[in-house]
């Protein structure tokens, strides 16, 4: 039988996680399914995620009925479930967690996206979520605004390991790898085993397609149109490079010799929303060693069935990248720009979704039986 794409982006250095969760998906074997036929090692949610679970699932109605019972409110109800489904989760996960010594196996689960510009709120509803998960195999998402950055130092600090999301700049993201850096340097100051910390770096790609791509239309010229679908996979290439200069510093390798792990880039926003693109062109455009592909499902599925992997598309493409985006400044497109609305867009989409979350389940108590 020949090797499956899925298989061969394993091979390739990159680790496959599912960007979705549902009870569904855990009660009927399907997560599973995933890890034994499709390659999956981890998986990451969002509040997205979780509205969309709760809003189509019945099987939350029995665990909803019984805090209405007890007299749960909406936020300890909205948390209750959310953070089942992440510790069942992380129980699937734990033997691939072993295996990998940490580095998969990983399941995330995301801070209120109320708290984004909320330093102090969101290093103590990490905690709180680390504790209530209770397993080592969890990351706590944590958005890559200026305010997050100290609560990601003083979450890593705890020795709490993060998935950073919502990243699209490349100055944004050194100064994560600094955050991150940080926190392990406060740490190691602390007495705690820096083995036991983990974390990604969720680099978003198509949102930067999908902003960049409606400027190069306003534009409108025959240039402009030539760099559509390409910033999106630029951007990404050259946070690897961000990643490879950043831990090979000698602050980074005295902490890697002392036990510490390199935070891994994860491609986020991987499924294409421009029919015109590859539907695959996020998974196989950016393939390198050490790296996450978070992928939908539908981005998964096209990627089993028809991804054409061929190694590393990433190292060997920073000038090209450099040259994408360079082309995009001169035609008046301001790098800084997008990726500021994007940052802005991105928490208040997720303030959206959790609005809906507390909605859905006030309306699932109040119809409890």
């Amino acid at each position: 039988m020949t090797e499956t794409p899925t298989a061969q982006l394993s091979a390739a250095g990159v680790s496959i996680w599912l960007d979705d969760l549902s009870r569904e998906r855990i009660e009927t074997g399907n997560l599973r399914e995933l890890i034994d036929n499709r390659d999956v090692v981890g998986i990451t949610t969002n509040p997205t995620i979780f509205a969309n679970a709760i809003k189509n699932g019945d099987r939350y109605a029995a665990q909803v009925a019984e805090l209405k019972a007890a007299g749960a409110t909406v936020d300890q109800t909205v948390t209750e479930l959310t953070t089942k489904d992440v510790a069942d989760a992380a129980d699937i996960f734990r033997p691939i967690f072993d295996k990998t010594n940490g580095v998969d196996g990983r399941v995330s689960i995301e801070v209120e996206p109320g708290l984004a510009h909320d330093a102090a709120g969101t290093t103590a509803q990490a905690q709180e979520l680390w504790e209530k998960v209770q397993r080592p195999n969890t990351l706590i998402k944590i958005p890559a605004t200026v305010e997050g950055l100290e609560a990601i130092t003083a979450t890593i600090a705890k020795g709490i390991s993060v998935n950073v999301t919502l990243i699209f700049s490349l100055t944004r993201y050194r100064e994560v790898i600094n955050a991150y850096l940080t926190g392990l340097e406060q740490a190691k100051a602390a007495g705690i085993d820096l083995s036991t910390i983990h974390s990604v770096a969720s680099f978003f790609v198509s949102r930067v397609d999908t902003e960049i791509d409606k400027r190069l239309d306003g534009v409108g010229t025959e240039e402009a149109r030539a760099l559509k679908g390409k910033a999106g996979v630029a951007n990404a290439q050259l946070a690897y490079q961000v990643f490879e200069q950043e831990f090979a510093s000698e602050r980074a390798k005295t902490l890697l010799a002392a036990g510490a792990n390199a935070q891994r880039p994860l491609w986020a926003s991987t499924g294409v929303k421009d029919p015109s693109l590859p539907d695959t062109l996020y998974v196989t455009g950016l393939v390198a060693d050490g790296v996450v592909n978070t992928m939908p499902e539908k981005t998964l599925e096209a990627t089993y069935d028809h991804g054409e992997v061929v190694g590393d598309t990433v190292t060997g493409a920073y000038d090209e990248a450099n040259g994408v985006l360079d082309a995009i400044a001169a035609l008046g497109i301001s790098y800084d720009d997008v990726t500021a609305v994007l940052e802005k867009e991105g928490v208040e989409k997720f303030i959206v979704s959790w609005n809906e979350l507390l909605d859905d389940v006030k309306g699932a108590l109040e119809e409890a039986r």
